[in-house]
């Protein structure tokens, strides 16, 4: 019968989903936290390496504190 091919159904489903769901997390943990940054165009990736230079860290999802802004 139709239901037959739920098991199935299931089992890839969950094995395309799982390596997605994981990458996520892995570049959430690795990234502080934050999610990954993709740049498609140029611009992106100046303030990417921008972002790097300014939080001295060489890490740009590391950001400077909000203490010298006052």
């Amino acid at each position: 019968m139709w239901y037959e091919i739920l098991p199935g159904f299931a089992i890839m489903t969950a094995c395309l989903i799982i390596p997605g769901v994981a990458t996520a997390q892995i570049h959430k943990f690795t990234n502080g936290g934050k999610e990954k940054r993709v740049a498609r165009v140029p611009w992106h990736w100046c303030l990417m390496e921008r972002d790097k230079r300014v939080s001295g860290s060489g890490k740009y999802h590391d950001s400077k504190g909000l203490e010298n802004i006052h």
